[in-house]
């Protein structure tokens, strides 16, 4: 039986996208007309997982909204038919939430009143040994978010080479034994496969000699082959430039992370459509002329010790929020406003070793 699933920041999210009231004290000034969030309008939810944060949305939406709701996960997407059925509001997409442009023009929308996304692995994923995310539960080493497509990290791993290996597991470990484990993964291909969670877990552990307290020394390995494998990080900054461009003035996004990586992407992302101007300060430009910001800050909430000791998995989680302005969107796109991490797991392509960040 699956284990019941607790949404981290389940409250603050949803009140990001729908209390006008959220992050006034950031703001320091009164709730500007444009900020009050259209109840009936068009609202995603990136990353269904198990639906709790679409149904305590759904609560507070009024009676002719609609709730587009993403997920790669097959068990997720049947989790998301089941409340369709349910609520006539809701409509399901089975694909990541990179491509919510183009799904939700198939469903006839162009804008949006607020979309939210809760980043990385759900709690049933990692729960589940079968789907190859736990270093602590053996099972097939898979960690594909969508089962039905794609390399698995068994296979990858099985094909990488040691540069490519060691690349992805400091760029998106951020693993300071990379090269280590690496040569370690090519010398056990060489007698006999890593076939399985277990094994990778205890090569890495066989190197890995040093650890953060508290942490099991195959963390940082596992979470870096997942990034890649799902292509997390490019999906966000696809995702980030899709919402950019499809929110309604006053719209609303909130963002769940649980690491540096993607954390820092929204933070950035976030910062430089809300000050615009930095990047033009040392310009000769007249001020009426300067960029406006396409974004407001509505600031980050992070979880209490009641959080936490509810849901331990909780205790890295950041809340971001921002509101969309009335500013038009630039004419040459809003591209520059995140900073992408490429990959290219899902093609088989290796990632490229100093690309320069667009």
């Amino acid at each position: 039986m699956e284990k019941a699933h607790l949404p981290v920041l389940l409250e603050p999210t949803v009140n990001a996208l729908v209390d006008p009231s959220f992050g006034v004290r950031v703001r320091r000034k009164s709730v500007p007309e444009a900020s009050k969030p259209n109840l009936n309008g068009v609202f995603v939810d990136g990353t269904f997982g198990r639906g709790g944060h679409s149904r305590l949305l759904l609560s507070k939406l009024g009676p002719k909204a609609t709730l587009v709701v993403f997920d790669k996960d097959p068990q997720a997407i049947s989790a998301a038919y089941a409340l369709q059925a349910q609520d006539a509001r809701v409509k399901v997409v089975h694909q990541g939430f990179a491509g919510m442009t183009q799904a939700l023009a198939d469903f006839g929308v162009e804008h949006i009143d607020g979309v939210m996304l809760d980043l990385g692995v759900s709690s049933p994923q990692i729960d589940e040994a079968q789907r190859g995310f736990s270093f602590m539960r053996d099972g097939p080493l898979d960690m594909r978010m969508d089962t039905s497509r794609g390399l698995t990290a068994a296979q990858w791993l099985a094909q990488a080479s040691v540069d490519e290996i060691r690349e992805v597991i400091a760029k998106y470990g951020e693993e300071r034994f990379a090269l280590q484990i690496a040569k370690a993964v090519i010398a056990r291909r060489e007698s006999r496969p890593l076939c399985t969670t277990l094994d990778l877990a205890e090569l890495v552990a066989s190197v890995v000699r040093t650890r953060e307290k508290g942490q099991h020394p195959a963390t940082r390995t596992f979470q870096a082959i997942r990034i890649y494998i799902n292509e997390e990080l490019e999906e966000l900054a696809r995702a980030l430039e899709a919402v950019l461009t499809l929110l309604n003035p006053g719209g609303r996004l909130a963002v769940i992370s649980f690491h540096s990586l993607e954390d820092r992407m929204v933070k950035q992302c976030i910062a430089a459509a809300s000050r615009p101007t930095e990047a033009t300060a040392r310009l000769p430009i007249p001020e009426k002329d300067m960029p406006k910001p396409l974004l407001r800050s509505l600031g980050k909430v992070l979880p209490g010790q009641e959080d936490v000791e509810a849901n331990p998995r909780a205790r890295s989680a950041v809340l971001r929020a921002a509101e969309r302005t009335s500013t038009p969107l630039p004419s040459g796109g809003v591209a520059s406003f995140v900073r992408g991490l490429p990959l290219g797991a899902a093609s088989g392509k290796p990632a490229k070793t100093g690309r320069r960040q667009r």
